[in-house]
């Protein structure tokens, strides 16, 4: 069994699939392990280092991918320039693909039909369910961590002001106004930062445990009650609003926008597209010099003004999406990522390297191509399928 570790091609994407540290334990486990010439090099990890793990070193994408019987990867499948193919066409027919596919995403849609065309095996890890069996799995956490901490500072980096309160002899410079919207690990992680520093903070969301977690670090909770059952899911994930309630959350939101400084937006809800949270009108009503750091991009965003990928100014007030927040601290994105990726494969493949349970529970709910069909709800969902 060949497991692969492509270069990622994505722009300014710096992570890799696997480390040498992980690459031991595939080889361990019996997979004969190729890992593209310079996949760790933005990591700080040397060809040299893997193939003193035990891998081999492979020049050709398309020879890597077409030889493949397990593909790992960092982001969606992306079209290869220099070799003028899509990687989703390059990956072998029937070969396992795992890597981050926000299947939800209408622009991901394609390849998704792609790769179910090509009866590839396609694994999302950001289906891995938050569940205590596959904590170490959850690269989703790990890369959220680091997107709530980089996106506060790239945000105060676009802040033409001080973020902490500041005395000088002529006056005193009040601290930054900081809002973050959604307070799962993103924007817990992004109300650290902000507070450390020295931003004033307010938090908002519509799970209660949430409200209370952003409570527990220090930041000030606006209030919006709401009947639970539309908020949270069983297992403990954010649930799609209703319409009519949406509107009734934006407007709670509205003012609250409108006096802040900066925006952390990370409201999420798992496996379906991001909820639309501000409005034109909305971002319309921020003072100058304000800005809004969207970091559920992936998701489509939380500001309908948002462009995917890029940064603009909207009548001076910074709006970011920008894609890939972790590729931009690589080693220690590549170090958390890598191990969740081992660990999950190691579930994947716990009958041996040849028997992949599929019908594992963890395994399920990643599944998104199997046997030439799209099983992703989420997906289904968003392409218009019942």
């Amino acid at each position: 069994m060949i497991l692969a570790i492509p270069r990622e091609i994505l722009e300014h994407e710096g992570r890799v699939a696997a480390i040498p540290e992980t690459v031991r334990q595939y080889v361990q486990m019996g997979f004969t392990v190729r890992v593209q010439a310079s996949a760790g090099e933005e990591s700080l990890h040397s060809d040299a280092e893997y193939v003193e793990a035990g891998a081999e070193i492979v020049s050709d994408p398309v020879r890597l991918f077409a030889e493949a019987d397990v593909v790992l990867k960092v982001k969606q499948p992306w079209m290869n320039q220099t070799v003028g193919k899509h990687e989703a066409e390059m990956i072998r027919e029937g070969a396992i693909l795992i890597t981050f596919l926000h299947p939800a995403t209408h622009e991901n849609h394609e390849t998704i039909r792609t790769l179910a065309a090509r009866r590839v095996t396609a694994l999302t890890m950001d289906g891995v369910p938050r569940i205590s069996r596959a904590q170490t799995m959850d690269a989703l956490t790990s890369m959220s961590t680091i997107t709530g901490y980089k996106a506060v500072l790239m945000a105060a980096n676009r802040f033409p002001k001080f973020m902490s309160l500041l005395g000088t002899a002529i006056g005193t410079i009040r601290a930054a106004k900081c809002l973050v919207v959604g307070t799962g690990v993103v924007g817990l992680q992004a109300i650290a930062t902000a507070k450390r520093l020295g931003a004033s903070v307010k938090a908002f969301d519509i799970r209660e445990d949430a409200r209370k977690a952003a409570d527990s670090i220090g930041a000030k909770v606006a209030g919006f009650e709401i009947p639970a059952e539309l908020a949270v899911a069983p297992n403990g994930h954010t649930l799609a609003l209703p319409d009519d309630w949406l509107e009734k959350e934006r407007a709670v939101l509205a003012p609250l926008v409108a006096e802040a400084d900066i925006v952390i937006l990370s409201a999420l809800v798992p496996g379906e597209v991001a909820p639309v949270l501000l409005t034109e009108e909305m971002v319309a009503q921020m003072k100058p010099g304000s800005v809004i750091m969207d970091v559920s991009i992936d998701q489509e965003g939380n500001c309908a003004l948002t462009r995917p990928g890029e940064e603009y100014k909207y009548r001076g007030i910074a709006i970011l999406g920008l894609w890939n927040i972790p590729g931009s601290m690589p080693v220690h994105a590549s170090w958390l990522y890598a191990h969740n990726l081992l660990q999950y494969v190691k579930n994947l493949f716990k009958n041996g390297i040849d028997a992949p349970d599929l019908k594992d529970d963890i395994v399920q709910e990643t599944l998104v191509t199997c046997d030439g069909k799209i099983v992703h709800t989420g997906a289904l969902k968003a392409m218009g399928h019942s």
